[in-house]
């Protein structure tokens, strides 16, 4: 896939004022910091598109843009990030629960992970709720420029195996750097297959 035009839509808080239509929505969550608004930039080709922060937790809200007029890329909240106080870490669970279960156009989620890490219990308890809840998703791994091709393979046999506890099957994966533009056809790839499969 070839993305062409990337615009901004709308920001909200509110699932119900999402954009009307039933354009495809494939949506991108991670914890804070993870690498999340670099992703969807280096994806859509537009420097700027998604407001990139060395503060975690920048993004408050759901944030939609129209790819080529013919499906719509969220930018969802991260989660976890332990400053922002319990209140504000209700609110935005209450604000990805809700987009999340009750979004119709929610056709894929983006699960981004850092590769650098060992998995995080705050990820797999994640991915566990929306397994129950029966959301389709697959998992990005980020920066995986930072990591040797060694530790990155380890990484991510290890990161495999802990998922393997309690699911049958994997969901796709997908490795990504956005500083060296790796992953970037697979996701977009992967994507188009998807909605050429809903017409």
């Amino acid at each position: 896939m070839i993305i062409k035009e990337a615009k901004f839509a709308i920001s909200n808080t509110e699932v119900k004022k999402c954009p009307d239509g039933n354009l495809p929505e494939f949506a991108f969550i991670g914890r804070s910091n993870v690498g999340k608004s670099s992703l969807i930039n280096m994806l859509t080709n537009r420097k700027g598109l998604a407001m990139t922060s060395s503060t975690p937790g920048k993004t408050m809200l759901i944030n939609h843009f129209i790819i080529n007029n013919e499906w719509y890329l969220v930018d969802l909240p991260g989660y976890g990030y332990a400053r922002r106080g319990k209140d504000g870490r209700e609110k935005l669970r209450e604000i990805i629960e809700n987009y999340i279960l009750e979004r119709e156009q929610l056709t894929n989620l983006f699960v981004l992970i850092d590769s650098r890490l060992e998995p995080q219990k705050i990820d797999l308890e994640f991915m566990e709720w929306l397994g129950e809840c029966g959301v389709p998703f697959s998992i990005i791994l980020t920066k995986t420029d930072k990591v040797g091709k060694g530790i990155l393979k380890s990484n991510r046999k290890t990161f495999e195996a802990k998922l393997l506890e309690t699911w049958f099957e994997l969901p796709p994966i997908f490795n990504t750097s956005a500083e060296k533009f790796e992953g970037k056809d697979e996701v977009l790839d992967y994507i188009a297959s998807i909605i050429k499969s809903l017409k």
